[in-house]
Formats: C-alpha cells, structure tokens, sequence
C-alpha cells in the first residue's frame, strides 16, 4: 500500500508498505477513504516530538470502512463505515475510566506517532471497539474527517479547559484550523467577545465570517497587539486566552492579554521552552491549563454536526489524492500563501 512516510526531521516520503495485519484480538484494520494534515504533523516533521521515530506513517485523523475485525472486535464488522478518533483508549485502564484517553495506558496519541498512521491507504486500529465511532447514514464524511482531531481538540483543550462562560471575553491567538475550531465552538457558550490574533489577514477574514466580534492583526505595527485587545475589552484584560499556535512569542502574548482571575488554556504544540512570567502574574490569580485532547466530546461534537450546528467543512480548502501527499504538505506547509487551512486527502484503495 502506498503511505507518507516519516523519515527524521525535515525528511518525509510516500513509500509502498505491507498492509497492516491484526495484531491484538480488539484490533480493527480500516481502509482509509479520507485523512488530512495536522499541524502536529508539520511539528513532528520539525523534530518536536521525539516519540515518533524515523520510518513511522504519518497521520492521526480519517474516515474509512473496516475491512478485517479481531476476535474480540464486538462493535464493529467489516463493511462499517467509521470515524477514527486521533486517540486510542483501552475503556479499562485508571486513565481511561477517569475520562483521560489521551493517557491510556496501553493507547492514547498514539497513531501517526508510536505507531503507523492514516496517512496510507490502510490503518491497524487498535482497541477498535472505543477508538473508532460509527458514521451515520447520510453523513458528509469530509466534514466528520474533523471529528478525528480538530474540533473535540479546540473545544476540550480550548473552550473547555479555558473555562469559557456566557458573557466572557475570549481572545484566541492563532486563526489556523485549530484556533478557527475553538472559535466555532467557543460559540456553544455565548461569549459577548471572540478576538482572534493572528499574522494573517486572509484567516483573521475568516475569523470574521465563522463568528469573530473582533480580529487583531498582531502585525501591524501601529499598536502591540496586547494594547489592541485591552483597547476593545478594557485595561484587565480577557477572562480566557487561548494558546492556539505552540511557539514562545504566542504562548507569552496569552500572558499579556489575561485578565486578573481569567485562564489561558494552552493548545498549541510546544518543541521549545517558553517562559512564564510569575513576577507579574503570581498576584493575579489566574490558571494555567494544558492538555491533550482526549475525545470523550466526539459523540457530542458529532451530533451538533448532524443537527448543522456547526459546519466543519468550512474549515477545509483544498483536497488531494494520496498519491499527491507531498503536494498537499506543501500546500498545507505554507498557509500563508496558499490560504490553505485543512487539506482532506483522498485514499486509492
């Protein structure tokens, strides 16, 4: 089978591998119909998560249909038509039973990561009966390729852990895809203000349509962008910050934006230090939250996208076919050009 290929930092290729084979009696194999890029992917590729070794298929979202069940597969058959949820949980280990499947014992963030990915044409699932949900009929299922990742990680890691409230302030740095889902799902608590910060005028535009009151350009030389949030919510600050980028400056930028008693919940992927300003923030009491997202929102996130209430395939913007993986990397690697923001890829088989 054809698959996208991790080889060390700043080298990746589509190889040709064997199709994955059971391993463990809960194991599903699934042929993929569709994945897509995640930023943890460009991070990985960067060399910022050292548990994905070299010669490691890439990706941990996707639809599919499964093809092959182990013997103790209960759930699922093969012809299923299903979700895969970028965690796996076990449902039996203390983590799990605690509702933190990012940390399963036996599972967690492991697929495109300690284990092959969906970025191939076929996947081993393991733990198939609590790692993959099933699509329902009629479903567009480009739109639930972001129920794998993107939008429980902007609600959990964002909205929820930032402790969003009905007439809250709300600043969001970085308008990429993550940011853009806590944005769309900040909206189930009605904030009275959205900020989104971000570099790029193009997503801070799209930041506007999927229901931003106010964008921040925090380029724009005239005023930091700090003084431009304290400009529109007053001189406290945002009641919840939200890190949705994964570097120093953006991490940092939180600080200067939170008010006293307000949350900055990190998102972002970090591969190096940052620093945290407890000279001035060590009065103010504020929380500091962070957080992998473990998908226990998944079936509650499905069912506000069959209901329409929120619209993830607004996020997508361009679309490839496996063979053409690398220049969807490309494509994806340079948002700022491209004003790509999801890319869904198409399997072969």
């Amino acid at each position: 089978m054809k698959a996208l290929v991790y080889n060390g930092p700043g080298n990746k290729s589509v190889e040709d591998r064997p199709t994955p084979e059971i391993r463990e009696p809960g194991d599903a194999i699934v042929r993929i119909s569709r994945t897509t890029i995640c930023g943890t992917d460009l991070h990985i590729l960067k060399g910022d998560v050292p548990t994905c070794q070299p010669g490691t298929i890439l990706g941990h979202e996707g639809t599919g249909v499964v093809e092959r069940v182990g013997e103790s597969v209960t759930a699922f058959k093969p012809g299923d038509r299903v979700i895969i949820s970028c965690v796996t949980s076990c449902g039996r280990c203390d983590y799990c039973r605690r509702g933190m499947y990012s940390h399963c014992e036996t599972g967690g963030w492991i697929l495109g990561n300690e284990i092959d990915g969906t970025q191939a044409e076929y996947v081993r699932i393991p733990h198939a009966d609590t790692s993959l949900y099933p699509i329902p009929d009629g479903s567009d299922e480009e739109a639930l390729v972001m129920l794998s990742d993107i939008l429980p990680t902007g609600f959990e890691c964002g909205v929820l852990n930032g402790k969003v409230q009905p007439g809250s302030s709300v600043a969001i740095v970085g308008a990429g895809p993550i940011g853009l889902a806590a944005l769309l799902t900040a909206q189930f608590y009605s904030p009275a203000t959205i900020i989104m910060i971000d570099l790029d005028d193009n997503r801070l535009g799209i930041a506007r349509q999927f229901g931003a009151t106010h964008t921040v350009n925090s380029n724009a030389g005239n005023e930091s962008a700090a003084e431009a949030v304290r400009r529109i919510v007053g001189k406290a600050g945002v009641d919840t910050a939200i890190e949705a980028v994964g570097v120093p400056a953006t991490f940092e930028l939180c600080q200067d934006l939170i008010a006293p008693g307000g949350t900055i919940a990190n998102v972002g992927v970090h591969g190096k230090k940052v620093d945290l300003h407890l000279e001035r923030l060590w009065s103010h009491n504020i929380a500091i939250t962070t957080r992998l997202v473990d998908t226990s929102t998944t079936p509650m996130l499905l069912k506000t996208v069959q209901s329409g209430k929120v619209d993830p395939t607004r996020l997508i913007t361009h679309r490839f076919a496996l063979d053409d993986i690398l220049n969807a990397y490309d494509t994806f690697g340079r948002a700022a050009e491209t004003q790509a923001l999801k890319v869904i890829i198409q399997a072969n088989a």
